[in-house]
């Protein structure tokens, strides 16, 4: 009597793993089973994740830089890698925010805007 219930509890353990199975494949976004348009949404979405983590590096990384030459050339140790430092870290963030979109880039002066007074 027991043997019959070990099978059904198995069968029924075999069908519940199935059912996670494929439920973690839908919620892993499988590319194996997926089409084109996702993998090359995934792509862009890693590309432009990538340019705003290197923008936001590259800025810390100039003002330090700056700011560790400043130290050594005129001898005003640590202040000009924390000043500069910071100021790389606020650049890295507005170049971060201007190329994300939520900050309008400034507008060269090409003569195409108008004046207040016209």
């Amino acid at each position: 009597m027991s043997d019959a219930r070990d099978t059904g509890d198995r069968g029924k353990q075999q069908t519940s793993e199935a059912a996670l199975s494929a439920r973690l494949q839908r919620l892993n976004g499988d590319p194996s089973d997926g089409s084109g348009e996702q993998r090359a949404a995934t792509a862009a979405g890693y590309a432009k994740g990538f340019r705003l983590s290197s923008e936001l590096v590259a800025g810390v990384v100039v003002g330090a830089g700056i700011g560790w030459l400043l130290d050594r050339w005129l001898g005003i140790s640590p202040w000009g890698l924390i000043v500069f430092l910071l100021l790389g870290f606020a650049a890295g963030v507005l170049n971060v925010m201007r190329s994300a979109g939520l900050i309008a880039s400034p507008a060269l002066d090409d003569g195409t805007r108008q004046s207040p007074d016209k």
